[in-house]
């Protein structure tokens, strides 16, 4: 599996596609946790007084890790729209066809290309571990590890939604038409899972029972679920009406959908034509 790890790298190495998108997700994840550090310290800064006593700072140790891995679950995007190209480069330039000629087993193919997403999944988490840490040094706090096991939900988000992106890279083959398919039904499952959420806190304050946040049943809000920005004032007020927190359920249904994109990504491609 080492060599056939290595002839992925010195596909893509030198791809600009590759080099371009890689620097823009890196850059993207301190930039997008600096704007919301920036702007929470713009709002205290503007209430004055008051701002200063119900204060809440995202980046202190107690919160940082939580912060930034909730800051860049948002833009998981990226490195999955990545994964979408190389893969359906593969069809298009016919390379895994002369894999498969050249001696590759079916199995050895898909299994790569999921070793690819575990591994990109796993730079982002390392990505995410640096830049909390660096943001705590930078609050001047005391060094902590509360809440360290959002790393874990950023992890499996980001294993879920390049999981999706194999998937549907394998299934469709072409990339625009793979690409605009992920964007659509992001944008279709978070609609649907904004209205049973709207269904969800009717369904408490009709006291028909608290069921949860219904929306984090389906496939991405799953994985999308276990993480939650730090309680601060704001979300403290709003506790009385929103259901309640299914962690342990939620983490359940995220493994089990993560688990379908894999084996379907594997089907799919054992049992197609090249």
């Amino acid at each position: 599996m080492k060599k056939l790890l290595a002839i992925e790298w010195l596909k893509i190495k030198n791809y600009n596609a590759f080099i371009v998108i890689s620097l823009l997700f890196i850059l993207g994840i301190f930039l997008a946790n600096y704007i919301v550090y920036s702007v929470n310290k713009n709002i205290v800064s503007d209430l004055g007084q008051a701002g200063k006593m119900i204060a809440f700072k995202p980046y202190d140790f107690v919160n940082t890790w939580q912060t930034t891995s909730y800051v860049t679950g948002n833009i998981l995007i990226i490195p999955a729209l990545l994964l979408i190209i190389l893969i359906t480069n593969e069809f298009s330039f016919r390379t895994s066809r002369q894999n498969i000629i050249d001696g590759w087993s079916r199995n050895q193919f898909i299994n790569v290309k999921l070793i690819q997403a575990f591994l990109v999944a796993l730079a982002s988490t390392i990505l995410v571990i640096f830049t909390a840490f660096l943001f705590g040094l930078f609050s001047g706090t005391e060094t902590s590890f509360n809440h360290f096991s959002s790393v874990g939900f950023f992890f499996l988000k980001a294993f879920t939604y390049n999981s999706l992106a194999v998937f549907i890279a394998v299934w469709i083959r072409k990339t625009g038409f793979s690409i605009g398919l992920y964007f659509i039904y992001m944008g279709a499952e978070n609609i649907i899972s904004q209205l049973l959420d709207i269904l969800s806190i009717r369904l408490k304050k009709d006291g028909v029972g608290d069921f949860g946040n219904l929306g984090d049943l389906l496939p991405m809000n799953a994985s999308d679920g276990l993480l939650a920005f730090p309680d601060n004032p704001v979300k403290s007020m709003t506790k009385m009406i929103l259901p309640a927190e299914n962690t342990n359920l939620v983490f359940v249904v995220a493994l089990v959908y993560l688990a379908l994109f894999i084996w379907g990504s594997r089907m799919l491609f054992i049992k197609r034509n090249l």
